[in-house]
């Protein structure tokens, strides 16, 4: 029987690829999503991971992009059945002496607790958040032709650096701590260029839209993204895990939401051997070993604003941050690493049953590093918050083959999609006039292997989509 041919199939359900199939799909076409698991959602999921009614996220769990993101906010996901939930503080970062910097709603009240550093995280800090929603566009996407090209020279001058060249702006501990907790987000020494990028960007929008989390958990995004796509009519189909791009349905476009790892594996025979070759030189980064707990209690941390923040970073000083960071990109496992810890029952009550508590946590490992970082990671939370193993009752680990396991798009537990540093922040996954084009006609990669790179916002998507629409379909979107 004669398989139904579609306008576009896009693989992968994680924020890029519904990103890619929404947008293809309010032009009218015929659109299949085909995603390898039983549930949606790529990293956006939740599961109860250690104890019946505890509900925890596999791997997304705080979105300060996805409220920045201009696709994402064009939909009106409320109206689908998502609600954020914003943290009374949206991160803290505690010190051994128990005082914390704290990023908060507004620049001058994250400013007022830096004591001698308020005059220059203001400068700093406060002509970003005052351009940075009319750069986004340009930020998000692609290499920019800017809108707005002498706020974006301005941007990038302190975008470009390295966080502890940033950090030479600040004298106290909990300003440069708190900017290296931000900027350690970036996955690789902060003495690389561009580090100072992503502190920038995920301090702005704390300030600009702050750190949310989706009421039950990240689930709750994938499941408002499926339900915008099914309403314009798409299809879905789950439970299939695409090893070959013949044996997808005819359509006009494909586009892959995957590493360019995966792309050859599923399309190597349609691509030509010397874009191949290119990729095949792509770089992943360090790999991650996460922690899910449920607990009897709140973390009792000593510094009370970390009892109040969605997200808390512990790794002390930015000295220690960087140290531990460098280390690990070198492939040496650090015994005190630097740890992201995402606290969502407390603002969430449907995460936990009545009193308990659920909590997510990570370190950097070396790319798919196997060693167990359990005892490291706890012993780096008790550091800061004595008692805490104490109020342990259940515990989940991931290593980074389990990642992979898990999502292949995490190759040796890289959660980006490939470094992000200089040489692939915006020629990603190689270097191209569009980077979601692949050397075959039709064939389109949108993950977050390509610009702007990790984080769910599904611009990435986005923009394989726009381009598929204007060489296939003659489409041009504004």
């Amino acid at each position: 029987m004669q398989k139904t041919e579609y306008d576009a199939i896009v693989v992968g359900s994680g924020p890029n690829g519904f990103a890619a199939a929404i947008t293809l799909k309010q032009q009218g076409l015929s659109v299949l999503l085909v995603e390898g698991k039983k549930e949606l959602g790529g990293g956006m999921r939740t599961k109860a991971l250690t104890l019946p009614g505890f509900i925890h996220d596999v791997c997304s769990a705080v979105h300060p992009m996805a409220v920045l993101s201009p696709f994402l906010n064009s939909l009106s996901l409320e109206k689908f059945g998502l609600e954020l939930i914003h943290p009374k503080c949206a991160a803290a970062h505690p010190f051994d002496d128990g005082t914390a910097g704290v990023l908060n709603g507004s620049v001058e009240d994250t400013a007022n607790g830096l004591g001698k550093d308020r005059e220059a995280y203001l400068n700093f800090m406060g002509p970003v958040v005052h351009e940075l929603p009319k750069l986004l566009p340009d930020l998000l996407g692609p290499f920019p032709l800017p809108k707005y090209p002498l706020a974006l020279a301005k941007f990038g001058l302190k975008a470009l650096p390295s966080a502890t060249w940033i950090a030479r702006r600040f004298e106290t501990k909990q300003a440069r701590g708190l900017w290296g907790g931000m900027a350690a987000h970036a996955i690789q020494p902060l003495e690389n260029l561009t580090t100072a990028a992503i502190g920038l960007m995920l301090m702005a929008a704390g300030h600009v839209a702050g750190w949310p989390i989706p009421k039950g958990g990240s689930q709750s995004l994938a499941n408002a993204l499926s339900a915008v796509f099914l309403s314009l009519g798409g299809e879905i189909q789950t439970d299939n895990m695409v090893k070959s791009i013949d044996q997808l349905p005819p359509a006009k476009v494909f586009l892959f939401d995957t590493t360019p790892r995966q792309l050859v594996s599923i399309a190597g025979n349609k691509l030509r051997s010397s874009y191949i070759s290119r990729l095949d030189k792509y770089r992943y980064g360090m790999g991650v070993f996460k922690v899910d707990w449920a607990l009897s209690e709140p973390i009792p941390f000593t510094a009370d604003a970390c009892r109040s923040a969605g997200t808390v970073h512990l790794g002390n000083t930015l000295e220690e941050i960087a140290a531990t960071e460098k280390s690990t990109s070198q492939g040496k496992q650090a015994q005190n690493p630097y740890v992201l810890l995402s606290q969502p029952s407390l603002f969430d009550k449907t995460r936990a049953p009545d009193g308990k508590h659920t909590v997510w946590a990570y370190c950097h490992v070396p790319n798919g590093s196997t060693e167990d970082m359990t005892d490291a990671i706890e012993n780096q939370v008790e550091r800061f918050a004595p008692g805490f193993k104490d109020t342990i009752i259940g515990r989940s680990t991931m290593n980074t083959a389990q990642m992979q396991d898990y999502n292949p798009n995490y190759i040796g537990g890289d959660i980006n999609g490939g470094i992000q540093d200089i040489y692939q922040l915006y020629t990603r996954p190689v270097l191209s006039a569009s980077p979601y084009r692949t050397s075959a006609e039709g064939i389109y990669i949108c993950s977050s292997s390509t610009p702007p790179g990790g984080g769910v916002h599904g611009m990435s998507g986005y923009h394989a989509a726009k381009q598929a629409l204007i060489d296939v379909f003659k489409i041009k979107l504004k």
